[in-house]
This record gives C-alpha cells, sequence and structure tokens, in this order.
C-alpha cells in the first residue's frame, strides 16, 4: 500500500501569490482614490452633514452662537404659507420648462442628425447659448425685455406690457430664457442618442413599406429612452438650482411670483440672517433633488 500524497505546493504557493497580488492592487487602488475622496469629503460629504446640523438650530452663527431647536425650523416651513408659494413657483417653472426643454431640442436633433449644407454651423449656433454665462444672459435678457428694450419694439403695441412687473409675465421670460439656455446643450446629447441607433433598424423598417413617422415612434423614441431619462433628469436639476437667472433677471419678485426654491434659501440666509431656517429649507430641497436622483436611477434599472 503506497502512502497517502502530500497536496502540490505549487497550488497553495499559486494561491499565495494570487492573494499578495489582490492586496498590492487593493492598496494601489485606494492610493489613487484616497485624494478624490478627501475632496468629495471635504467639499461633499461635510457641507451636507453641517447643512444637516445648521437645520436643527437657531440663532446667530457669531453673534450669540447658535443654539439647539430641534424640528422647529422644519415646523416652521410647514406652517409658512410663503414657502408653498415657493413650492409652488418651483415645480411651476421646473414642469414649465422642462417639458419644452425636452420636446424642442429632440426635434432640432432630428433635423440635424441629417446630411444637408451647413448643418455644422447650425449644431454650433443652436449650440452657443450653453456656453453663454447664465449671469450675461441674465443680463441681456432682462434688457431684451425692459419697457423700451427690444421686445416691446419689435411687438410695437400700443400699450406694450410691463413684463417684471406682472407676475405670471415675468416668469414667462425666466422660463424662455431656461428654456434658450438648456436648448443646445440637450441637443447636443439628442444628437449623440440618434447616432447610437443601428441604421440597420431604420433600413429594415423601410423594407417592411415604414413611413417617416412610424420609424421615429417605433424605432426613433424607444433607442432615445435612456438618452431621454437623462435629458429630463438633468433639466429637472438645472431648474431646480437656478439661482443666477433669478436673481440677475427679476429678484424673485413682484410679489415672490418668481421666487423659487434656491433662492428663497439664498433669501433667508444672506438677506435675513435666519440661517437655521434657511438649512431646513436647503435640506428639502436636496431631498427632492435626491429623489428625482432615485427615480432616475429605478427607471434606468427598468430599462
Amino acid at each position: 500500500m503506497q502512502p497517502l500524497s502530500k497536496p502540490p505546493i505549487k497550488s497553495s504557493q499559486a494561491s499565495a501569490k494570487l492573494g499578495n497580488w489582490l492586496d498590492r492592487s487593493a492598496v494601489s487602488a485606494w492610493i489613487f482614490l484616497t485624494p478624490a475622496l478627501l475632496l468629495l469629503g471635504i467639499f461633499v460629504l461635510y457641507p451636507i452633514l453641517y447643512l444637516g446640523y445648521l437645520s436643527v438650530t437657531g440663532g446667530h452663527l457669531t453673534l450669540g452662537g447658535v443654539r439647539w431647536v430641534g424640528l422647529n425650523n422644519y415646523i416652521r416651513l410647514l406652517l409658512n404659507p410663503e414657502f408653498w408659494q415657493i413650492l409652488g413657483n418651483t415645480a411651476y417653472f421646473t414642469l414649465a420648462t422642462v417639458i419644452p426643454s425636452v420636446i424642442l431640442p429632440l426635434g432640432m436633433a432630428t433635423l440635424l442628425d441629417r446630411s444637408f449644407v451647413g448643418k455644422g454651423i447650425l449644431r454650433s449656433l443652436y449650440f452657443l447659448p450653453s456656453v453663454v454665462s447664465i449671469v450675461a444672459a441674465g443680463l441681456g435678457w432682462r434688457w431684451l425685455f425692459q419697457p423700451d428694450g427690444a421686445i416691446n419694439s419689435f411687438l410695437n403695441w400700443d400699450r406694450p406690457p410691463a413684463w417684471f412687473n406682472d407676475q405670471a409675465l415675468a416668469m414667462l421670460v425666466l422660463i424662455l430664457l431656461s428654456i434658450w439656455k438648456q436648448l443646445g446643450f440637450n441637443m447636443v446629447v439628442f444628437l449623440a442618442g440618434l447616432q447610437a441607433i443601428p441604421q440597420s433598424r431604420y433600413e429594415a423598417a423601410e423594407l417592411d413599406g415604414a413611413n417617416g413617422w412610424q420609424k421615429f415612434w417605433h424605432i426613433t423614441l424607444p433607442g432615445l429612452r435612456p438618452t431621454t431619462i437623462f435629458v429630463i433628469i438633468s433639466t429637472i436639476i438645472f431648474t431646480f438650482r437656478g439661482f443666477e437667472q433669478v436673481y440677475v433677471v427679476t429678484g424673485g419678485g413682484p410679489l415672490n411670483a418668481t421666487n423659487i426654491l434656491v433662492h428663497y434659501v439664498y433669501e433667508q440666509a444672506f438677506g435675513l440672517f435666519d440661517f437655521g431656517y434657511a438649512a431646513a429649507a436647503a435640506m428639502v430641497l436636496l431631498a427632492i433633488v435626491l429623489g428625482l436622483v432615485y427615480l432616475q436611477l429605478k427607471v434606468w434599472d427598468e430599462k
């Protein structure tokens, strides 16, 4: 009877080498990730945590310090009719901006995806608003809609509207500015999505006798589903953080008609120095944005 053979040493040595290699890879990964994680912690995680702390405090940051107030700031928000007006303004501003900012760039991208003379020039012209500073664009927009500005001169009405003194018209100016600012970026994203759709699908549809509308409805739109989700969510986030256009063009007036949540946070914090209340409103804004990101991920996973 022969003795039992010992297990091979080579396999154990190979496992040890593999473990050492994995350990070195993990260490290398953490070394390269550390700077990014530090920046993320300093400029993202810490401000969020500090914002949550401020939202449950009251008082002044420098004069007399702050004191613990618990959920009083959130209760003040819920009981403040002005806050609900601001939320309504934000929802209306977002909805009225997002729908045209998705439909119009989709149509423009569909037209510019074809071959014709001057296509590149048109693409560049349509993308120009995206590279213009929102502050500069807001100042130009404010000049255009002045009582003696270019818009009223073009309309040439007997009674030119006072755009910034009318609640509905002032919000319309902000919506038009936001749509104009977002058109070029969304168009480029849709163009990238269109070019990722295989041409073989359209060729097969043509062989089956499909017309242009049928190809758009059954091939283009389903193929652009991930792109459309991204465009909708990014445009919603753009409108929710739309501080500059409100600050430069209307200042939130008249009568808070154009005041949205991010501008309201600024007013409460740096206008009234009510930092605890402003932090609570900012936490509500953060919760809304996180909810939108979660919705995007859920829709993407169900794709």
